[in-house]
């Protein structure tokens, strides 16, 4: 596949917003126009030029499209941005908004990723070496609308409030999470490989978790119904089957209540 390298040199002094690293916007340009895209430090308007060297060649579309970026991105934003096909991949680790709002394609972060990635996802698929901070496939502030498909998975431990207001995709976290898992989620499937602190579930309408480790502080509107054996992630395994959230007003279908599903191994 036709690639475009992008090679860090210069340490900006704010967080760069490089909301134009997209296969979608690379496609069909030569490395001397890409190197003219205007990104942000701050709220002064740079060129991705001064802070990368552009080289190799892109393809006809985003689909033909790969980008290597072949050094560290901790202090650049949006990588990924709406993004639709093609691929990136990050030789180290990513700031905020990795993958937000895309659509198709893949995203590979060979280190760690800050908050708020996958957020409102609709497509493709991300995947992190490392360790994601908080509200990975979240809502933004102040909406509803929260991943709604596609997958997202962590390699490492991830912080709070994944899966907020999630409506649909895999999230799959392979060690630990701390509180709030799926909060408000009217659907979607979120995977812990590890433990979890608490709140998981709350306020929760429809939608699977499943938690392979311990949760610490397990939620009171959660209850119990069943025992069920499952493949989950290519892993068989027993689960204790709890449905809730209780105190939430559920959908029906064919006159009984839909509740969401916690599947806690046991």
């Amino acid at each position: 596949m036709p690639t475009i390298t992008l090679k860090p040199y210069k340490t900006p002094e704010l967080m760069l917003e490089c909301y134009n690293i997209t296969p979608d916007v690379f496609a069909g340009k030569k490395p001397e126009e890409i190197a003219e895209l205007e990104i942000r430090e701050g709220k002064t308007r740079v060129k991705l030029g001064d802070f990368f060297e552009a080289s190799g060649s892109s393809g006809m579309t985003a689909a033909e499209t790969d980008i290597h970026i072949a050094g560290d991105c901790t202090r650049v934003k949006y990588i990924g941005n709406k993004m639709t096909a093609g691929s990136i991949t990050v030789d180290g680790n990513a700031d905020m908004y990795v993958g937000g709002w895309m659509k198709g394609g893949k995203i590979h972060v060979k280190g760690n990723v800050h908050s708020f990635c996958g957020i409102a996802m609709e497509g493709g698929e991300i995947l992190v070496d490392g360790n994601a901070e908080n509200y990975v496939g979240c809502a933004y502030r102040g909406d509803w609308r929260g991943m709604r498909g596609g997958t997202i998975r962590i390699k490492g431990n991830a912080g709070n409030d994944i899966g907020t207001f999630m409506l649909g995709g895999t999230i799959i976290i392979e060690n630990n999470a701390f509180i709030h898992v799926s909060t408000h989620a009217e659907g979607g499937t979120v995977i812990i490989k590890g433990d979890v602190q608490g709140r998981v579930g709350g306020q929760m309408v429809k939608g699977d978790i499943y938690v392979f480790g311990n949760i610490q502080y397990m939620l009171p509107g959660f209850k119990q119904v069943d025992k069920v054996e499952k493949e989950v992630d290519g892993e068989k395994a027993t689960f204790l089957h709890y449905i809730g959230d209780l105190g939430e007003r559920h959908p029906k279908s064919k006159g009984k209540e839909i509740y969401a599903n916690l599947y806690v191994k046991a």
